[in-house]
């Protein structure tokens, strides 16, 4: 419990000095141009897990064209989790096999890197205001943008822009909302209309994708291993 207890402060201390670093403003020249001119390529990142554990996952990361949301790259791997969970710093658990595929993307084929990248998760909206959406924003320095499928009940805290959260239907047929909030360099306003732009369904179509996706490569691994 000791360990557990200098690990906590120890990622308090780290999340607090890259939480300076966010930035909530609109960076990019695409993000003020009334329909995202010049916007034409949207990442997604999802973790999937094997049911009944929680260290082994299938990491995903997909580029879709913008506005027409088709499939530009996609890259999928298995990966160990080393971090234990711990609520709040789902950053520390789940981010660094996210940078190591856009690391490797950047590397072999810099033309198809996402100019910004939805996360499931919360962004600015979090206990500390440094959610997985920030966490990948900073590391990765691009725009991100934090879409949840749930309220995050942090204590003291409204429903309120002022909070940087925003409730959004995202699509004529879904009757629940999603949570948008800033991860970094973009305003929420805009992430708020992006998102929208983004939805075919409920979830933003990169974070559904990356779901599908990665749920598929996970189904076809433990079929796989179940024959083996």
């Amino acid at each position: 419990m000791a360990l557990e207890g200098e690990m906590v402060l120890k990622w308090e201390r780290e999340q607090a000095r890259l939480r300076e670093s966010v930035k909530e403003e609109d960076t990019e020249d695409w993000q003020r141009s009334p329909d995202f001119s010049g916007l034409e390529r949207v990442g997604g990142v999802d973790l999937s897990f094997i049911k009944g554990n929680d260290i082994n996952a299938c990491a995903h990361l997909v580029v879709l064209t913008y506005p027409h949301m088709k499939l530009l790259y996609e890259d999928c791997k298995m990966v160990t989790l080393n971090a234990p969970y711990v609520a709040g710093f789902l950053g520390f658990r789940e981010a660094p096999p996210l940078l190591q595929a856009l690391e490797k993307l950047k590397n072999e084929q810099p033309n198809l890197m996402p100019q910004v990248l939805f996360v499931d998760g919360n962004g600015l909206f979090h206990y500390r205001e440094f959610g997985l959406a920030c966490h990948l924003g900073v590391l990765s320095d691009l725009p991100c943008v934090g879409v949840a499928k749930n309220l995050l009940h942090v204590e003291g805290v409204l429903r309120s822009e002022e909070h940087h959260s925003q409730a959004l239907r995202s699509s004529q047929s879904s009757t629940k909302p999603v949570y948008v909030s800033v991860g970094h360099r973009i305003t929420l306003d805009t992430a708020v209309k992006l998102t929208h732009t983004c939805c075919l369904y409920r979830v933003p179509e990169p974070i559904r994708q990356a779901d599908i996706r990665s749920r598929e490569y996970l189904r076809c691994h433990v079929l796989t291993s179940d024959m083996g």
